[in-house]
């Protein structure tokens, strides 16, 4: 046998057990669909997303799918029977499962879809943090979750801005349920957490960016829940300093040189994020619980200083502390890696629904990338040990690596059609950066 004939078996055996995965995901979900039709077409619609198709919208994914119109894949998102929100609880049991770890890190943040026209649901001229500027756009707020063995979305929230909240006659036209009223992005934020803690999702820390970490009263009611934080919060924060109120911009340029420790907040992708970082204690919570500030500053400019906030037993190391701020850039990477790699931003749906629907869909796609990634990089024994002994059908060969792509073995699936060839994407979350 040639060495290309070898290589070619092994990739077929692999593409077969990547399928496998993927039809773990498909029983999963498949009692959220009282009819076969919509539930085949969600799973097409996902191995779409997970296709090198260059744009992930209705008319690519049904060009992949083998359809001459678009039409299944919008109804699939517009008319088709099924709940997005059971179908994103699902997700969460699927990500726990694998992933779930009580050392886990849930992290707030948004990201920004630019739009064109008006009449998206939830679209206006608003501030892009994604953009860096105001843009045309809708907003969703997300939450991640972070552990050693991997990274993803457990939950999603499209901002429905004051001036939509009001407009009766734009809200009916897009869909958006009697039910939805205004609600802040901080209290978007907090029902995802509040769902997360009642779907019992394991984890010890939120972190999120000066947006959510600034408000008080979302600091307050993580610490009467008994959940330890540390978020960011701008200079314009203040507390007691000595004898005043100061800035904690002000209180950073107070600090004696010996309060600074280099640390690393964990690797990006030019390598160890070092940083210049210093701890103050600020008060305590109760009998257990401290607040601190924590500050980290730039090597190359010392005028470039972030701070955040932390609550958490008073046993807690300032190593444990720059873990969790570093981890606040897991979602940023998931947004680049699921925008790029399962099209979570390349949708052209304007209803409520819509949304939805696409986006927890490509947030299955993305958490069943992170699943590969993630059993890949597992011992083998370990992974046989999670399959209850028996040999599950593995995404890695017995290298231990993970292949590079998916290829035409996963035609043989049990769904109607799927991608020819999937993309490189279970690759190491380092390459996906």
């Amino acid at each position: 046998m040639s060495v290309q004939q070898g290589s070619s078996e092994v990739a077929v055996k692999q593409a077969h057990r990547w399928a496998v995965e993927l039809e773990e995901i498909g029983e999963l979900i498949g009692k959220r669909f009282p009819r076969s039709e919509p539930r085949q077409r969600a799973m097409t619609y996902v191995q779409g997303l997970l296709s090198p198709v260059e744009r992930k919208n209705g008319w690519q994914l049904a060009e992949e799918a083998g359809d001459k119109t678009p039409y299944a894949m919008q109804h699939l998102l517009g008319r088709a029977v099924w709940s997005a929100d059971e179908v994103r609880d699902d997700i969460q049991k699927y990500v726990v499962k694998y992933l779930g770890d009580s050392a886990g890190v849930l992290v707030v943040d948004e990201t920004g879809f630019v739009k064109k026209g008006a009449k998206s649901a939830a679209v206006q001229r608003q501030y892009s943090g994604t953009a860096g500027r105001v843009e045309n756009c809708q907003i969703g707020v997300f939450l991640a979750y972070a552990t050693k063995h991997g990274r993803t979305f457990l939950d999603r929230e499209l901002y429905l801005p004051q001036a939509w909240a009001k407009d009766k006659k734009r809200r009916e036209g897009v869909g958006v349920p009697k039910k939805v009223q205004f609600a802040t992005k901080l209290g978007l934020a907090r029902q995802m957490l509040e769902r997360a803690q009642a779907a019992r999702v394991p984890f010890r820390w939120v972190t999120g960016d000066a947006v959510y970490g600034s408000d008080s009263q979302m600091r307050s009611w993580l610490e009467k829940q008994g959940i330890y934080y540390v978020m960011a919060v701008s200079s314009q924060y203040r507390v007691w300093y000595g004898e005043a109120r100061r800035w904690v911009a002000e209180i950073a340029t107070l600090l004696p040189p010996t309060a600074w420790q280099r640390h690393s907040a964990g690797a990006g992708a030019k390598g160890e994020r070092v940083y210049e970082w210093a701890l103050l204690p600020v008060r305590e919570v109760d009998k257990e619980r401290q607040r601190w500030l924590l500050f980290r500053r730039s090597l190359r400019d010392r005028q470039e200083v972030a701070y955040y906030v932390v609550s958490a037993p008073k046993t807690t190391s300032l190593e444990e502390m720059i873990k969790v701020a570093g981890t606040r850039w897991a979602v940023e990477e998931s947004f680049a890696s699921a925008k790029g790699e399962v099209g979570l931003d390349q949708y052209e749906v304007r209803s409520w629904e819509g949304w939805y629907r696409h986006i927890t869909l490509a947030m299955m796609a993305h958490a069943y990338l992170t699943v590969l990634r993630a059993r890949a990089r597992r011992p083998l024994k370990k992974r046989d040990e999670e399959s209850g002994g028996a040999r599950r059908a593995s995404p890695v060969d017995g290298t231990g690596s993970a292949p590079p792509a998916l290829v035409a073995g996963l035609e043989k699936t049990a769904y109607p059609r799927a991608s020819r060839e999937v993309v490189a994407l279970a690759q190491d979350a380092s390459g996906a950066r």
